[in-house]
């Protein structure tokens, strides 16, 4: 089946794509990312970190960057007020030292899975504005200091905008106004002056509305000197939708304001069952993310929300899809996995 679907992969039409000859193959994911001079990597689960051998060693033998995909979010690194739990960040952290792995820290501030006390404090009025913008401020000086110098990127505002391109009507565009995501920059910016600062969102790939209201907010923070650097595409895609084929254009669109680029949770669900079909336009989509992004200089990253089906979110938030990963259950490489190797040195980068 996985010969038969990379077969039909590779028959694909990439357009715009040229691959370098000679060299050997690309061993690895690692190998792949040197080879193109860019960095991949994987969201990483802690409690598989921990408990299964195989988990680690395909994470450490196959990317070069992490993110923590649970372990840094507020609600996980400050449950009660004033009380820090850092030891699942800290074991991300410490694990990609041991294998040189950079880091992406994810994330400061987003309107989702944050600790009871603060989002129980704003609803029954006893938390108020000013001491709300000062608790988010002693929250993003807290992580970014508590990292400084190990984190290469930090996910500083996640998720700002609607789909139709409205400013998301989070706990901290009420209270706050959209001055906070400035503020957040600085913030997270005189922590560590030298981790890159990301906006992050989802569906920007392809919606039209969200794209053109980003670009219109960092032109305006750019205006106001905050300390922007890059813009992350979460890539969230379903064969199901099609693939978002101007993405290398819109990547390109906010590279020409001054960013860097990341492809930062990128996954690849299908409606179950599984079949040899899907498989092979999952690889398609997997190539073509990886192709899009080397396409434009300024991307630098690509990144996968987990690597193995045996730990992913989809099947808990999308009833009936599943099998998103490059590897499988048993941590075998997929079709997907397979398809990215085969593309070898991608000339121009």
């Amino acid at each position: 089946m996985r010969a038969l679907a990379l077969a039909l992969v590779l028959l694909l039409a990439l357009p715009g794509t040229a691959y370098a000859q000679g060299g050997h193959d690309p061993r690895d994911l690692r190998d792949l990312a040197r080879k193109n001079g860019i960095r991949i990597g994987s969201a990483v689960d802690v409690a598989a970190l921990r408990a299964e051998p195989d988990y680690r060693a395909a994470l450490n033998r196959e990317f070069d960057h992490v993110t923590a995909e649970n372990a840094m979010k507020w609600e996980s690194v400050e449950p009660e007020r004033g009380v820090h739990t850092w030891d699942d960040a800290d074991a991300v952290v410490r694990n990609a030292r041991r294998h040189g792995q950079k880091v992406r820290g994810h994330t400061l501030v987003w309107h989702n899975q944050l600790p009871a006390w603060l989002t129980a404090g704003v609803e029954d009025g006893s938390i108020g504005a000013a001491e709300l913008r000062e608790i988010l401020r002693e929250h993003v000086t807290a992580q970014v200091r508590r990292y400084r110098g190990q984190i290469r990127a930090w996910d500083v505002v996640n998720e700002a905008f609607e789909d139709d391109g409205t400013m998301r009507q989070s706990i901290w565009l009420k209270h706050l106004g959209p001055g906070y995501i400035a503020d957040a920059f600085r913030w997270a910016h005189r922590a560590d002056p030298h981790a890159r600062l990301y906006l992050n969102d989802y569906n920007l790939e392809w919606s039209v509305p969200k794209i053109e209201a980003t670009l219109a907010l960092v032109k305006e923070l750019k205006a106001q000197r905050v300390p922007i650097h890059g813009m992350g595409f979460q890539g969230h895609l379903g064969i199901q939708y099609g693939y978002p084929g101007d993405w290398a254009n819109v990547m390109g669109r906010f590279a020409e304001l001054g960013l860097e680029i990341a492809i930062t949770e990128l996954d690849v669900r299908m409606e179950l069952p599984v079949t040899a079909e899907k498989l092979a336009t999952q690889a398609e989509y997997y190539t073509r993310a990886l192709t899009d992004c080397l396409s434009v200089r300024a991307c630098e990253e690509v990144t996968v929300w987990g690597f193995t089906d045996r730990h992913s979110w989809v099947p808990e938030w999308f009833d009936g899809e599943g099998a998103p990963c490059l590897m499988d259950e048993s941590l075998a490489g997929k079709p997907a996995y397979d398809a990215l190797l085969a593309l070898g040195k991608v000339s121009g980068r």
